[in-house]
């Protein structure tokens, strides 16, 4: 039965939240408020924080920017992620990612289904790895934004959680960079 091991120890990561946004700021940044309340809320470290506008520069230099911090584990993006025109998250950093995470779109549009019915179909969630930071691509709604930490990031982001966990995957995830040869020369 999948669930918290009290026997093993939390470790806190550290978390950027980029908010992609026209017309946000930090005043008025609910769901990037909504992120930093959960994870913070758990014990992990807020990594840094940004708003970003619906533009593909700009949001590609801000999340390879914290990708390639060694002090950032994870980043968590939310917005751009639906049909408008100005929607190009998704578009911006998939291109990026060197491991796609498909089962997190199918898990959060599950979770989001039993919420909003077929309305869900209306966001273009994504996840994956850029180099060996995990990339999470959020709907703009502080409601969506619950539904993914709570449903899915507080646990795979919690070294605790049973079977597995993407923290425990984190000292391998650069391991074929570190790994010599298989071929031996003879």
């Amino acid at each position: 039965m999948p669930g918290i091991d009290e026997t093993r120890s939390f470790l806190p990561l550290s978390i950027a939240v980029v908010t992609v946004s026209d017309t946000r700021r930090s005043d008025d940044d609910r769901s990037g408020d909504v992120l930093v309340e959960r994870l913070t809320g758990v014990g992990h470290r807020l990594g840094g924080r940004t708003i970003v506008p619906d533009d593909r520069d700009a949001i590609v230099g801000v999340v390879e920017a914290y990708a390639d911090d060694p002090g950032i584990d994870v980043v968590i993006t939310t917005g751009g992620t639906g049909f408008t025109g100005r929607d190009v998250t998704p578009d911006s950093l998939e291109p990026l990612f060197s491991k796609r995470m498909d089962g997190f779109s199918t898990v959060f549009h599950h979770i989001s289904f039993a919420k909003i019915g077929t309305s869900t179909v209306q966001s273009r969630a994504t996840a994956g790895l850029i180099g060996t930071t995990f990339v999470f691509v959020l709907p703009g709604s502080p409601g969506a934004c619950k539904d993914a930490w709570d449903g899915i990031l507080a646990h795979q982001l919690d070294y605790r959680y049973r079977p597995c966990n993407f923290v425990e995957l984190m000292p391998r995830l650069d391991e074929h960079l570190k790994r010599p040869s298989a071929r031996a020369d003879v």
